[in-house]
């Protein structure tokens, strides 16, 4: 690839405009992208390099941040996370991104993009930690990608919303996990959850979850995009199932996440 060529970059479900040139990505910038800049420096400079480092802007008013080389895990390589060593590897990085980010103060102008207000807030939260924005390269190389919505948060509302897609939890017969109850113990056990921090999860999980299918059917209904397409393609209904196979097994998930 020549330093100037743009390449499209693909994966997720709103990642229009977003290009890859040379070694370095390009990303459509907003309000926020100073605050995220100054969160992904704090990251790199507290040792926590899974994350794109900021490069500044572009003469075309894009952000620029480091490419991240790999695989993007969802959908085509989800066999990633097997064996269950790779799930606790994914609980272990989330763990070290949310001590890294425990002491970073944001500018006092910062401005971040809130999608979805959270349960809570004692740090600022990726608030999209998943398989669609989790890039594998090798045994060393993992990196968590997209922080555009990253913003005021909480560890558990972040990790809610990680298990339920590395997990996963849903019912869907082309993903539902068949031990889904013993992954999620390994992910807490690797994260290192506390026995009240595991009572106060079970019941956020389906709540996470459901905050997610309202938040695209009431977009949609407002004609909103990509949030629209998103609905015509099916993603609100498997959101409303996926909390109602949550929600339906609280007892199960915290027998395991209890179990001595």
């Amino acid at each position: 690839m020549c330093h100037d060529e743009e390449e499209p970059l693909s994966g997720g479900n709103v990642s229009d405009g977003v290009v890859r040139v040379g070694d370095t990505v390009r990303r459509p910038a907003g309000p926020w992208t100073p605050a995220v800049h100054a969160l992904l420096a704090h990251l790199h400079e507290a040792g926590f390099d899974a994350a794109p480092r900021p490069l500044g802007m572009d003469d075309q008013g894009r952000e620029v941040l480091t490419f991240m080389p790999g695989d993007v895990v969802w959908p085509d390589r989800f066999s990633l996370m097997e064996p269950v060593r790779q799930l606790a590897h994914v609980a272990r990085l989330i763990r070290d991104f949310h001590d890294a980010v425990q002491d970073f103060t944001p500018p006092p102008e910062a401005q971040w993009q809130t999608l979805i207000p959270a349960e809570g807030i004692d740090i600022i939260a990726h608030n999209d930690l998943a398989p669609w924005n989790l890039v594998v390269a090798d045994e060393a190389r993992w990196a968590f990608i997209d922080w555009d919505t990253a913003g005021p948060g909480s560890r558990l509302w972040d990790v809610a919303y990680a298990i339920h897609g590395f997990i996963p939890l849903s019912p869907d017969p082309d993903w539902q996990s068949p031990d889904a109850a013993n992954r999620l113990r390994i992910f807490a056990d690797a994260y290192g959850l506390s026995e009240s921090e595991r009572r106060q999860l079970v019941p956020m999980l389906g709540r996470r979850t459901r905050s997610m299918h309202d938040f695209l059917r009431d977009q949609a209904a407002q004609g909103a995009q990509p949030w629209s397409r998103l609905q015509t393609e099916g993603h609100v209904d498997a959101w409303q199932n996926d909390a109602e196979y949550i929600e339906q097994r609280e007892d199960h998930w915290m027998q395991s996440l209890l179990a001595s």
